[in-house]
């Protein structure tokens, strides 16, 4: 009996520890934020696309047709924060690209962290930053605990933004592009020099090598039946050749600026997903016996869409190009790490609408734009007249009107009628289709979907004070190219598609959300979610 009891236990203990030796997992997870894509684009350009680009990802992978982005304002830093740790801007803190602290009236970027040094960059602007200002950790944290930190972790982005917050606080490294230098630099949050492989490789001066390639379309331009023509009144003019029209030129600026017209090119893809290999390569990635994770974020396609706007030659030939780039890379990772082998996700930051006087060319009679700098002048003559003082309002960001409390104070007037006085004059204007108090927002008759998003956002220490958004089709920003931010579908439906590793081929159209990428991953890797994490898992994903 003794015998029989201890075998038993015997048993019991080889089932817990094959067990725990058995947690299947994939060598490599790969993190691909598409800086500013539509859901559309998925299948707006499907008929010029390879098989083994977009269509490889579709057919083979499972897509959440109907992602949607549960907050607003709809911007870069919140996006990519969101979705690796599948929380929202109310409990992470990542409220907007920029804001203005409440406690010290000042304005603060997303990633600015005054406490490291540049690493690579004599620039404090390029180099100061950190994930110092994200409250929450991400999914890329929580594999590195799940591992005791054997996990390799790694994010890279054009954009300081696009890199570091995905990769997390304790992530081994993470990269970004020095427009001054032409270069990728880091900082001291993760480490003193730059690693060698790293420096030889800026050294190769690949930016400069690329950007002696004009920009021309990679087809005929008679293919190109999803787009309008290619000298358009709503594009902006590239500064390096100072045109709107194919093909366009990078080198002609010179001094600190040259780079700037590098990031709205193509080629900004090609150098991005260039040396997302060269880490793989370099660091082992996902060949060292542990799962590592490589957060990338494509951030031309953002440059470009701004510039040119959605229905430009410009944005469906990009599109195009970084097809062919998906397909090589995901050959590449075939080849590193074998078919099956590795997870990878492709998701955006947000979305974007089509330019207002591109609408209204085609008969769309509700759109418009109104300049950022205008809506606070505007504000500040309407005070001017009612109470006397036109310097009431700092800031706008994102929508969001900051005001100036210590001046209103010391004017005797009291804040709560200064805010009821803004938000009825904005209400006023014709272009606006609302606006509110943002300590007022849970008595404000809204949607009740919009409630939520945009209640999602407001973090008091970093929110604004008086929150407004347009009307459909209307932007806040110049009148060519095109912006984002608001809550509307063109903003806020991205792709959220998940391929390789443990993934069910298929699809869904029930409505999932950017929240539920980072606990799905975390499901699969059967580690935890992320401590501020209000997303669920896709179960529909998972083989």
């Amino acid at each position: 009996m003794l015998r029989k009891t201890l075998f038993g236990l015997s048993f019991l203990v080889f089932v817990f520890f094959d067990a725990a030796a058995q947690v299947a997992r994939p060598k490599l997870v790969v993190g691909l934020v598409i800086d500013q894509m539509r859901w559309d684009y998925l299948y707006r350009y499907s008929n010029m696309y390879g098989a083994s680009g977009f269509k490889r990802l579709l057919n083979e992978g499972f897509s959440a047709e109907n992602a949607m982005i549960p907050y607003a304002p709809t911007v870069t830093a919140a996006g990519h924060t969101c979705i690796y740790t599948g929380s929202v801007p109310a409990i992470h803190g990542i409220v907007a690209n920029d804001w203005i602290e409440r406690e010290t009236g000042k304005r603060m970027y997303c990633a600015t962290d005054t406490t490291v040094q540049p690493v690579g960059s004599g620039s404090l602007w390029e180099g100061q930053m950190s994930p110092r200002n994200m409250l929450v950790n991400s999914v890329a944290d929580e594999l590195r605990l799940a591992t005791n930190f054997r996990s390799k972790v790694i994010g890279i982005a054009l954009k300081d933004r696009g890199g570091i917050f995905p990769a997390g606080h304790s992530a081994n490294a993470a990269y970004w592009f020095d427009d001054k230098t032409g270069q990728w630099i880091t900082s001291s949050y993760y480490m003193t020099k730059l690693p060698a492989w790293v420096q030889r490789y800026n050294d190769r001066r690949v930016p400069d090598s690329l950007m002696r390639t004009d920009w021309n379309l990679l087809y005929d331009p008679s293919k190109y039946i999803q787009s309008t023509g290619d000298d358009m009144s709503w594009e902006r003019l590239l500064e390096s050749d100072n045109k709107r029209t194919f093909p366009h030129s990078y080198t002609s600026v010179i001094g600190s600026k040259r780079y700037d017209p590098f990031r709205s090119s193509p080629y900004g893809t090609t150098y991005t997903l260039d040396f997302a290999r060269e880490i793989i390569r370099h660091e082992q990635m996902g060949q060292r016996g542990e799962t590592d994770m490589l957060c990338v974020s494509v951030s031309s396609t953002d440059y470009v869409g701004h510039r040119y706007g959605p229905n430009s030659l410009e944005v469906q030939d990009m599109y195009l190009r970084l097809d062919k780039e998906i397909a090589s890379f995901l050959n590449y990772l075939d080849q590193t790490m074998g078919k099956g082998n590795y997870l990878l996700f492709l998701s955006a930051d947000h979305g974007a609408p089509n330019n207002a006087e591109f609408l209204k060319s085609n008969k769309y009679v509700n759109a418009g734009n109104l300049v950022g700098d205008d809506a606070v002048k505007s504000m500040n003559r309407f005070c001017l007249g009612k109470f006397g003082d036109g310097m009431l309002v700092k800031k706008v960001y994102d929508f969001q009107a900051y005001l100036d409390l210590k001046r209103i104070d010391s004017l005797g007037l009291n804040v709560k009628t200064v805010k009821k006085e803004i938000v009825e004059y904005l209400k006023s204007l014709p272009e606006i289709w609302n606006a509110f108090d943002e300590e007022d927002l849970m008595s404000t008759v809204l949607p009740p979907v919009v409630k939520d998003k945009i209640a999602n956002s407001y973090y008091y220490r970093r929110s604004g004070d008086v929150q407004y958004f347009y009307k459909p089709q209307y932007i806040e920003g110049p009148s060519n190219g095109t912006e984002h931010g608001a809550w509307y579908p063109y903003d806020s439906h991205i792709p959220c598609v998940f391929f390789g590793w443990g993934v069910k081929a298929g699809k869904t159209n029930r409505e999932t959300y950017m929240t539920d990428i980072a606990p799905t991953v975390a499901a699969m890797l059967r580690i935890q979610m992320p401590g501020g994490c209000i997303g669920k898992v896709i179960t529909e994903i998972i083989k």
